[in-house]
């Protein structure tokens, strides 16, 4: 868990710390009524159903994010309307559509985890962590051994949406006053959260060295581009895939041949390695590479 909010609060806050003076940002005033109108009901509930469509298998594969589904969406949504010259300027189908194809894909990370004990999202391995360290380990068994645990989780999405609209809706004027808060102080903030956070877990001061260790770290990734939610993914899957390679060893009585013999096991395998050459591949190789 250190590791997690180090990487994704603290590296996270001491970049956009480092951007600070050096973007121009601007807060727009809010005017008018907050509230939709039967109009734009009307134009909603369309884009809604087809982003949950869209967003909700995405969040099921790893790696599948929530960006290629949102923008997805917004494609689509704007090839559909009737008037496509009003997208960029507060057309609601380009923002009903798109924010449903995020939540559904949010929510979809739910299914390999629960089912399978596959965080396929960064989130997602937070709560895989969180799941272990109460001696939990999602997968088909959980759903016997702790189905109070399962169904309450579930249904617990459907109350969280409720009262997403009990808060959003009323209070939003409430919530866009927050973007008023000045960075130095929310950044501040942040930090000491983080710390209070990570230091309360068991009280010892070698857990906050590691926090701001690891954010150092995180800070680094961001700003050379390495993405950070596959290192909390591997941390996670990492134990568990050393355990069953050494299951796995200890069956074929140390031949590591097993894992190449087999075709489930030799054609994952090989699927991993097309995975991670394919895009170096396309890049040397593909349309529009000048070769020699």
């Amino acid at each position: 868990m250190t590791i997690a909010v180090g990487l994704f609060a603290v590296g996270e806050t001491i970049y956009l710390a480092s951007k600070m003076n050096h973007i121009e940002e601007k807060l727009e005033k809010l005017t008018g009524s907050i509230w939709m109108k039967a109009d734009d009901w009307k134009r909603s509930w369309k884009p809604w159903l087809r982003g949950t469509v869209i967003g909700f298998p995405f969040g099921t594969i790893p790696a599948g994010g929530a960006e290629i589904p949102t923008f997805l969406s917004y494609a689509i949504e704007k090839k559909l309307a009737k008037n496509p010259e009003e997208f960029g300027k507060g057309a609601i189908e380009g923002v009903a559509g798109p924010e449903a194809a995020n939540n559904a894909s949010s929510t979809g990370t739910m299914v390999p985890l629960l089912t399978l004990g596959l965080p396929t999202s960064a989130t997602a391995a937070i709560l895989l962590s969180a799941f272990q360290q109460y001696g939990l380990q999602p997968g088909p068994l959980l759903f016997e051994a702790n189905a109070a645990l399962v169904w309450g989780l579930i249904a617990s999405f459907y109350v969280g949406n409720v009262m997403l609209l009990v808060l959003n809706l009323p209070l939003v004027g409430l919530w866009v006053k927050l973007l008023e808060i000045p960075k130095p102080q929310l950044y501040a903030g942040i930090l000491v959260f983080a710390t209070m956070g990570v230091y309360g877990m068991r009280q010892s001061p070698f857990d906050v060295f590691l926090l701001y260790a690891v954010g150092l770290v995180g800070f680094l990734m961001r700003r050379f581009g390495f993405p950070a939610a596959p290192v909390i993914v591997g941390m996670i899957l990492g134990p568990l895939a050393e355990e069953q390679m050494r299951r796995a060893l200890a069956i074929s009585q140390g031949d590591p041949m097993i894992f190449v013999t087999h075709p489930i096991s030799g054609g994952l395998l090989a699927l991993a390695v097309v995975v991670i050459l394919a895009p170096w591949l396309w890049r040397r190789f593909g349309p529009g590479t000048k070769l020699g």
